[in-house]
């Protein structure tokens, strides 16, 4: 048996472990991380098997473009590799989803592979007029529509909106992008 649950403080080592397994260590140096430093997340929700133990997650982010509209960045999602082909990632891509819908937001967005993330409703081709703050293979920008139209009020690059994350503190490191956590 597989819950989801609100991600809690401690989740967040299992998550980061998991996170690294996952991705790599390389995984803070993709563009979608620009967006997602420094805030806490808007949505965080965490997989859990029977026993307690983590074993998937997924995270939405408030992202903006030059006219402060706003929408959702999601993810990573990322599943134990014991428990891929228990539709745990599905889970959690669509509990994500029904959240942000039943909260109000216009739209998701994400960086991934159509053929995975179509089944949620995600689409190619929808961001045409946006950007993002480094370097992205654009057929891999994809967008979901929670309410009609909302993608085309969608313009510029995007830019980290939300909350402040208390733990951040920014400096700068010669390229302005430069964060470290507080211990």
């Amino acid at each position: 048996m597989i819950d989801i649950v609100d991600e809690v403080q401690t989740h967040v080592c299992a998550r980061e472990a998991l996170l690294d397994l996952s991705f790599g260590l390389d995984r803070h140096l993709k563009t979608s991380e620009r967006l997602r430093e420094g805030r806490l997340p808007v949505f965080a929700f965490t997989a859990l098997d029977a026993n307690g133990k983590l074993v998937g997650t997924v995270r939405l982010w408030a992202v903006a473009d030059r006219w402060e509209h706003q929408s959702l960045l999601l993810g990573p999602v990322a599943v134990d590799p014991q428990c891929r082909g228990l539709k745990v990632g599905d889970r959690l891509m669509q509990h994500a989803l029904n959240q942000a819908a039943l909260h109000g937001h216009g739209s998701v967005l994400l960086v991934g592979d159509l053929p995975y993330y179509e089944r949620f409703g995600f689409a190619a081709g929808l961001l045409e007029d946006v950007m993002l703050p480094g370097p992205v293979d654009y057929r891999r920008f994809l967008g979901l529509e929670l309410a009609p139209g909302h993608l085309a009020g969608l313009d510029g690059t995007l830019i980290a909106a939300g909350v402040l994350d208390p733990s951040a503190s920014f400096f700068d490191a010669g390229d302005g992008l430069a964060l470290s956590k507080l211990a």
